[in-house]
């Protein structure tokens, strides 16, 4: 599996960068385009998102991304059919004038729902979880200094990755890059942390930690755990994976199992295995064509 497909891992994590406030009327964008995203690219990948006081531009986001865009939620939490995850769409849009960036939730959420016709509903179910804890002895990473200016001005979150590796930039000097069996984190807030180990492990992963910063770290995994983890984040990100049976049952059956949680914990952080309830919006119709721009 080549490291641009692990990019529509990172893909979650971008989304938390937006805040979100109920609104009521909902807003809309004043003008809004959808069209279906160009096909994956065999080398390389490129997605992301753009805000300005008078655009959202959204590139190869998948409509469960949307979705939990929309609804403020994670991935995990949208459960619908299984192309939800596969099918992929950009999106420009106007918004109109005197809008709050608070408001593009809602804009996204009408724009849904006028376009490909979703109607949902909500329900509460019991997952199995990861939290995600301070250790005894407390954190052992580098926490990130404070930017004053962070959060002021255009968004701009993209992700990209080809056969060297990969990457997503969340802006205001936040990356996470990833290869040579590891990641690299600059500027990461412990709720993207936890967002990205996710993508990774076999459960939900919450952040418990109740640190607030943003830190630098590196963490680094066995060559046969990080293949194996890539392949079952791509395969959970909808991405199609191409192997034969016999070497997909070889690269799942060598990993341990035990490497993110090691990783983990040089961290000063530790993964706890629960359960607890969570909120799941069940998709029960969405057409899988919009109509027409």
């Amino acid at each position: 599996m080549s490291d641009m497909k692990a990019i529509s891992r990172l893909i979650p994590a971008l989304l938390v960068s937006l805040a979100a406030f109920a609104q009521s009327p909902p807003p809309e964008f004043e003008v809004a385009s959808v069209k279906p995203s160009a096909p994956l690219g065999a080398d390389s990948l490129a997605v992301g998102i753009h805000i300005d006081g008078a655009e959202v531009r959204c590139t190869s986001l998948s409509l469960k991304d949307y979705l939990a865009l929309a609804y403020n939620l994670k991935n995990y939490q949208i459960s619908g059919p299984e192309w939800l995850a596969s099918e992929r769409y950009d999106i420009a849009a106007k918004l109109p004038a005197g809008a709050a960036r608070e408001q593009i939730r809602d804009m996204v959420q009408a724009l849904l729902l006028d376009r490909f016709r979703v109607k949902a509903h909500r329900e509460t179910k019991e997952f199995p979880v990861y939290a995600l804890v301070v250790a005894k002895g407390g954190p052992k990473m580098k926490e990130s200094a404070q930017d004053a200016a962070a959060g002021r001005g255009s968004i701009d979150i993209t992700a990209g990755g080809g056969r060297g590796g990969s990457g997503a930039d969340f802006g205001n000097g936040s990356s996470f890059t990833m290869g040579e069996n590891g990641f690299d984190a600059v500027k990461l807030t412990m709720t993207s942390f936890a967002d990205m180990l996710a993508r990774f492990a076999d459960r939900p992963v919450l952040d418990m930690t109740e640190l607030k910063g943003a830190y630098d770290f590196s963490l680094r995994f066995s060559p046969e755990d990080f293949r194996a983890m890539r392949l079952r984040a791509a395969m959970a990100a909808g991405v199609s994976v191409s192997l034969p049976p016999e070497t997909m049952r070889a690269v799942m059956e060598g990993a341990s199992g035990d490497s993110l949680f090691a990783a983990v914990e040089t961290l000063g952080l530790k993964l706890d295995a629960r359960k607890g309830p969570l909120d799941v919006l069940v998709i029960d119709h969405m057409e899988k064509t919009p109509s027409e721009n």
